[in-house]
């Protein structure tokens, strides 16, 4: 086919599965990348130049491109991570563009400064406001108005009537940058040797070729110190860097360490931004001004065009997957960006994933090891309580162990962490007249007690009712009771146990981002003395006065069939058991548990790590699971049962026949409704090599359309089960 230059192939930012035809109108030139709109529909559209059309169209059926924005086009490997990021996820890749394309504000050129210098003519009325702004004018160089009024303390009318009496003259700058370039020879940091070590073996990858890096060390190893040094030297390199964190929360502790280092802060990308800062950063990431980004797991998606280095701050977190709609996860997509971007990739967890841990053990990945605390800092001891020996009174949580051992710490002025990876204040509510139990009206899945709020609230969906008086099926008055424990639950207990103590409860539903990030600044200047948090404090703080931690059910994620739960559990556990000790303080962790000999128990007591690795490797082997093997789940969801367990059966009988894969289901899923929506699961298993991404593709485009509400949904490579 002979290329028309006047008619291009566009990739809308919709859900669609490949480009539209359009023609370039006279005067309009674009090359692939460019971004442009046009019309779809009756509306305009945002779209990116895909090159040129595939198929012939009538010239005279097609529309023309309404507008080509003014700004640098996207980087030929970023579209190749669209179309790799839909092929592998299943997703159209007008949906992810949409990821890209985050907002017309981006692409408008931004607005100028309005500003104020003098004139060096007097106003025939000078009164005190209008003198202290003269007064700030003196130096003569141009004062932008929110700054002039800032400094001075005027109204703007007070401005604006200098203006009229030509005393000032309003002025036109170009906007400040986002933000300024970080310098890497600002406050280089002093490296032990095994940090230096560890760092000279990062920087032996070529900072313009691909390469992966597993920087694996123990909790308060100095892992930050050591890759912001790698970030250093690929902004030496005249390259970019983006580093990506797990939880929005961590941003701001973070963000002031990386201002340290390089003497001003890095642009950020996260959900607490406004449009207009988020349209600024982006803005900045492609015309080259913004040189680093700190941000979630959306930032990789943004428009670089000199990406040299990726960092994954404890990418062993299970925050990076994507769960709704395009259903990716941010670690593997990483390492695709890096390798079409001739990036570095350092992924920095003191739990690495299994997969990332068999990359580096098969020499797939350079693994750089930090096996001692920074500073000479001891690793906390860890000791198992067996609550079936040693567990507390009926209706307590907290082992007596344990809480001597919090006396102890509170005595001696150090903090004490009691941890609990469970929301809210109990997780069922049952009436002890008729049995009862209160459960989400649109989900399988029981009403969580909030105690503070004073709600039943389902974790699945958000549905909430005032907590009830009397039952609401037998109508008895006092039969209500909590069943189990919740992070609410504790902190009730620990308030009758230490009532002397400072308390603070930590849980994500507890305030907003804003307003956590207060509390651990708070608790790192220890204005608090005993801590109850859920998995949220385990993510990546220093608390230097906090000495024991207590896991009050360090068997709690080894409950559901989910062949990652020994993972996650070690993972969590050995992270916040790492909180304590972060100083020149000892530090202990408790870990009550009803399982003292299951394989995850003995490798935190003993501190063998490697031999957790190995058995979990073997199993994984054996199972045939990753990263031995893969996955793809899909959930067929309808708002009856019948339908859709029916159409999971005809999706079952439709697949093609293949030695390579193995399928399983259907059978309802763990949570079998969510928000009214019934839901049923498939398994596809099949070996490492085999594509499996573009079987599920071939068998769902032979299998029966999907019709009314029904809904299918894919998800490769899953982390969760439910």
């Amino acid at each position: 086919m002979e290329d028309r230059p006047d008619i291009v192939a566009v990739m809308v930012g919709v859900a669609v599965d490949g480009p539209y035809s359009y023609r370039v109108p006279p005067g309009m030139a674009v090359e692939r990348g460019s971004i442009v709109s046009v019309p779809l529909g009756p509306r305009l559209t945002l779209g990116v130049v895909w090159g040129p059309p595939k198929d012939m169209v009538a010239h005279n059926r097609l529309r023309d491109i309404a507008h080509r924005y003014d700004v640098l086009p996207l980087s030929e490997e970023l579209l190749k991570l669209v179309e790799w990021v839909a092929r592998y996820t299943l997703a159209a890749p007008g949906q992810v563009l949409r990821a890209v394309l985050r907002s017309t504000e981006a692409l408008d050129p931004p607005k100028p400064v309005v500003a104020y210098r003098r004139t060096g003519r007097e106003p025939e009325k000078l009164t005190p406001a209008r003198l202290r702004v003269l007064d700030a004018l003196l130096d003569d160089m141009p004062w932008p108005k929110p700054a002039l009024i800032g400094a001075t303390g005027v109204s703007p009318s007070v401005i604006e009537g200098l203006e009229r009496a030509g005393a000032v003259e309003r002025l036109e700058m170009p906007p400040p940058p986002v933000v300024l370039p970080p310098d890497p020879e600002s406050s280089v940091a002093q490296l032990s040797e095994a940090q230096a070590a560890a760092l000279a073996q990062i920087t032996r990858l070529d900072p313009h070729q691909f390469g992966v890096a597993l920087l694996d060390g123990v909790t308060g190893g100095g892992k930050t110190e050591v890759f912001f040094e790698a970030v250093a030297d690929t902004l030496r390199a005249g390259r970019q860097a983006l580093i990506l964190l797990p939880e929005i929360a961590l941003t701001n502790t973070f963000i002031a360490r990386f201002t340290r280092r390089f003497g001003t802060k890095p642009a950020e990308w996260h959900s607490d931004m406004t449009p207009v800062q988020r349209a600024r950063v982006w803005r900045g990431v492609l015309d080259g001004t913004v040189r680093a980004v700190v941000g979630a797991r959306s930032a990789l998606f943004l428009p670089f065009r000199e990406l040299g280095m990726l960092v994954l701050d404890e990418e062993h977190d299970g925050a990076y997957k994507q769960a709704d709609g395009i259903t990716y996860h941010a670690r593997d997509m990483a390492v695709v960006r890096a390798h079409l971007s001739n990036a570095r990739v350092i992924l920095s967890s003191a739990t690495p994933s299994v997969e990332t841990r068999n990359n580096a053990n098969s020499g797939r990945y350079s693994h750089v090891m930090l096996t001692s605390r920074f500073a000479e800092a001891a690793l906390p001891d860890i000791t198992a309580i067996d609550m079936r020996m040693e567990g507390p009174d009926k209706g307590q949580w907290i082992a007596p162990t344990l809480a001597r051992e919090v006396f102890s710490a509170l005595d001696r002025g150090e903090q004490a962490l009691l941890f609990l990876n469970r929301r809210g204040y109990a997780p069922l509510t049952l009436c002890k007249s008729c049995g009862h139990q209160y459960q989400c009206p649109d989900c399988s899945a029981w009403m969580v007690e909030h105690r503070f709020r004073g709600v039943l609230m389902c974790h699945h969906c958000g549905h909430e009712l005032r907590r009830p008086l009397e039952c609401g099926k037998c109508g008895d008055p006092e039969s209500l009771v909590a069943v189990g424990p919740g992070i609410e639950r504790v902190a009730e207990e620990a308030a009758i146990r230490f009532p002397d103590a400072r308390r603070v409860i930590l849980s994500s539903d507890m305030g907003s981002n804003a307003q956590l990030r207060e509390r651990f600044a708070e608790i790192e200047r220890g204005e608090y003395d005993l801590i109850i948090g859920t998995q949220l404090v385990s993510k990546g703080h220093h608390f230097e006065k906090l000495s024991v931690v207590g896991v009050l059910d360090a068997d709690l994620g080894l409950a559901h069939g989910d062949p990652r739960a020994a993972e996650k559990t070690f993972q969590i556990l050995t992270q916040v058991a790492g909180r304590a000790g972060r100083a020149s303080r000892s530090g202990k962790a408790f870990l009550q548990t009803y399982h003292p000999d299951h394989a995850v128990m003995r490798a935190m007591v003993s501190g063998d790590r490697e031999a957790f690795y190995a058995h979990e490797l073997m199993a994984r082997e054996a199972g045939g699971l990753p990263p031995f093997g893969r996955l793809a789940a899909l959930i067929v969801s309808a708002n009856e049962h019948d339908i859709a367990m029916n159409y999971a059966k005809r999706l079952l009988s439709a697949a093609p026949m293949s030695e390579g894969v193995r399928l399983f289901g259907p059978a309802d899923a763990p949570i079998a409704m969510i928000r009214g929506r019934h839901r049923v699961r498939l398994l596809a298993q099949s070996g490492k090599d085999f594509d499996l991404s573009g079987y599920v593709r071939f068998w769902l485009g032979s299998a029966e359309k999907i019709t009314g509400n029904l809904r299918v949904q894919v998800d490769i490579d899953p982390m969760s089960f439910m």
